[in-house]
């Protein structure tokens, strides 16, 4: 296989996982659980990041074996698989190439911090409050997805469902990380749930 520096940053990671891997079996480092923890979550990030060094390499090592065939091969139907294979190879290269990339790049350590989310009706009267229902129906689920734990704090319902105001705690892995960049006003244009004439608003 040609150099790849690529590889080369990953092989160097592959013994610290090791080195992680051991140490968490450690009676005394058990025994520490502020050091536990923090080696348990280094060897969750190292263990992401050694699965997809080991996709990399076989995906490398399915296009050098697929370039092998291509150019040793006489058989039609033997180089017609191995074109297939060279090109679903290339085709996964980039991404995974950017997938790497981005796990190598150090994590914020606010990330994995919990965060409050609050949702608050704007303008618009029981509309406004009914869609910040929506919003919050929508954070529900997909905090259940995520396996996060949601813990409500204060609320204030709307004449016609709702919410004026909602403040609750997500908790959970990497929840401040991925949430962080939640923020802004929505605007919402539909037939709401109040109007009687079928207007949009």
């Amino acid at each position: 296989m040609a150099e790849n520096s690529l590889l080369n940053k990953l092989d160097g990671l592959v013994s610290r996982f090791e080195e992680v891997g051991t140490l968490i079996t450690d009676p005394s480092v058990i025994a520490d659980m502020k050091r536990f923890v923090k080696l348990n979550k280094e060897y969750r990030d190292l263990e992401r990041i050694v699965k997809a060094r080991t996709e990399y390499i076989n995906v490398l090592n399915g296009i050098e074996e697929a370039k092998s065939i291509l150019e040793n091969e006489q058989d039609q139907e033997m180089r017609e698989i191995a074109r297939e294979e060279l090109d679903k190879c290339n085709e996964r290269i980039p991404s995974l190439e950017e997938e790497i990339k981005l796990m190598l790049v150090p994590a914020d350590p606010q990330d994995d911090k919990n965060a409050i989310v609050e949702i608050r009706g704007g303008t618009g009267g029981d509309e406004a409050a009914i869609f910040a229902g929506d919003l919050y129906r929508m954070y529900v689920k997909y905090c259940e997805i995520k396996g996060w734990k949601i813990s409500v704090s204060s609320f204030n319902e709307g004449s016609s469902g709702g919410f004026k105001e909602i403040i609750f705690t997500v908790s959970g892995e990497k929840v401040y990380g991925t949430l962080k960049y939640e923020s802004g006003v929505h605007r919402v244009q539909r037939v709401p749930a109040t109007e009687t004439q079928g207007r949009v608003h």
